[in-house]
């Protein structure tokens, strides 16, 4: 989006200093600022405003500073950099088409927005949120680049607790809202799973009138959010709902195929991403698409074209004929169980997972990773655990250690990389893929 830096100034309460010039887009991070874009400096761990001069170099247009201005670099000076972005955030918003899609849940948030802006560009221009980008930085940064002529904005949401959300919602006011799940993910930060549907629920109930509730049947806690919201509510499930998954069967490439059924029509769909779990991201999305008036049959060719941000069940072969499943970005109770699952489905002699661990569980967590072992020993799988005691076996403390632990690895093969984001499991995958 493009705008003047006075109109920034005036949009956050700013004072201007330096030629008016023209940004497009935002930066948070100096390494990857692009020439004409407006940096924002940042404090956490380390001063944003220390990379001002790395930023104008970079090509960056105009600043956003809490700082004396620095020469050569059009500077919009303000109290808190932080809380202008937001209202920058918010002001794109209101420059923005009315449909803005609110995705939130569990699990499954950012592999439905992946879908969801596939399909939705059978026919839209569309601006949608980045990898994960979805707290109060990553919310405001998708709004201030939303691509010109954007007709629909897909936008996720992630919550640390109460409040969250609805403050997210005051930024990107969604007239659409998606649940995928409500599992016992951050329970550390959030507590328990009713707490955790109440922080969920936040994204429905903030809907005007008007909008419209996308809602998982097959979830009893995001099911009863539609008795929270105004707005109309569609429930999508596998086997209920106003948009269904019929006759649901995995090919041996772990790709679903189903019928998809809908108040708007009925469609075959070849799913072209990895998982049975992932029918219900792609039946949400699906959902969206149909309301924003893409039709069926455009929708069964988006599903099947769609793909996921990295390290989200990618299955790949290895120099060595062992197949790689990466699904190493994250890692729950919910999202494991569909992994392994989807590791014993493939067809091979020997399976093997390299599980991280199942991080900010609470007091759940022991129970919870060590009902993941006995369901790896259910499925016949080899477990190899990266950093935690909490499975059971022995645990080996870094890559090397992993991939040594897998030892000689061929095509009768299948290895599951999968853990929380402090593990960075996917460097084990890179090694797999690489040796």
């Amino acid at each position: 989006m493009k705008f003047l830096a006075s109109e920034i100034a005036r949009a956050v309460g700013g004072t201007l200093v330096g030629p008016d010039v023209e940004v497009q887009g935002a930066a948070i991070d100096s390494r990857v600022v692009r020439p004409g874009q407006l940096f924002i400096p940042v404090r956490d761990v380390r001063d944003g405003h220390d990379f001002i001069g790395a930023a104008r170099d970079a090509g960056a247009a105009a600043t956003l500073t809490a700082r004396e201005p620095e020469p050569g670099i059009t500077s919009i000076v303000v109290p808190d950099t932080a809380a202008a972005f937001t209202t920058l955030g918010a002001y794109a918003r209101s420059r923005l088409d009315e449909r803005v899609v609110g995705i939130t849940g569990s699990v499954g948030k950012t592999s439905t927005k992946d879908l969801a802006a596939a399909v939705l560009g059978r026919r839209h221009v569309v601006t949608a949120s980045e990898r994960s980008f979805n707290n109060e930085l990553g919310v405001p940064l998708t709004l201030v680049n939303a691509h010109e002529g954007t007709d629909v904005a897909v936008i996720e949401m992630g919550a640390r607790g109460a409040g969250h959300i609805a403050w997210l919602c005051e930024i990107a006011q969604p007239t659409i809202a998606v649940v995928t799940s409500v599992e016992l993910v951050h329970a550390e930060l959030m507590g328990d799973l009713d707490a955790i549907a109440r922080a969920k629920g936040e994204l429905p109930a903030s809907l005007p009138a008007h909008g419209v509730a996308v809602l998982n049947a097959g979830n009893e806690r995001v099911a009863a959010m539609a008795s929270t919201t105004s707005a109309r509510t569609v429930l999508y499930g596998l086997d209920h709902g106003d948009v269904r998954a019929t006759g649901v069967e995995l090919g041996p490439d772990l790709r679903a195929r189903f019928r998809l059924e809908s108040p708007w029509g009925s469609t075959d769909v070849h799913l072209g991403v990895r998982g049975v779990h992932h029918v219900g991201n792609a039946l949400a999305a699906a959902t969206v698409a149909l309301l924003c008036d893409v039709p069926i049959d455009e929708v069964g060719a988006g599903l099947e074209l769609g793909e996921l941000s990295p390290w989200r069940m990618d299955l790949q072969t290895a120099p060595s004929g062992a197949r790689v499943l990466n699904d190493a970005y994250n890692a729950g109770p919910a999202s494991m169980e569909a992994a392994l699952r989807a590791l014993a489905h493939l067809d091979a002699a020997r399976h093997h997972a390299v599980l991280g661990p199942m991080a900010e569980l609470g007091e759940d967590g022991p129970a919870e990773h060590r009902r993941i072992a006995a369901l790896a020993g259910e499925l016949g799988v080899h477990l190899v655990v990266v950093g935690s005691a909490d499975y059971g076996p022995a645990p080996v403390h870094d890559v090397d250690e992993a991939v040594a632990a897998l030892g000689e690895l061929g095509a009768d093969d299948a290895v599951l990389v999968k853990g929380s984001r402090v593990a960075g499991l996917e460097r084990v995958a890179e090694r797999l893929l690489s040796r």
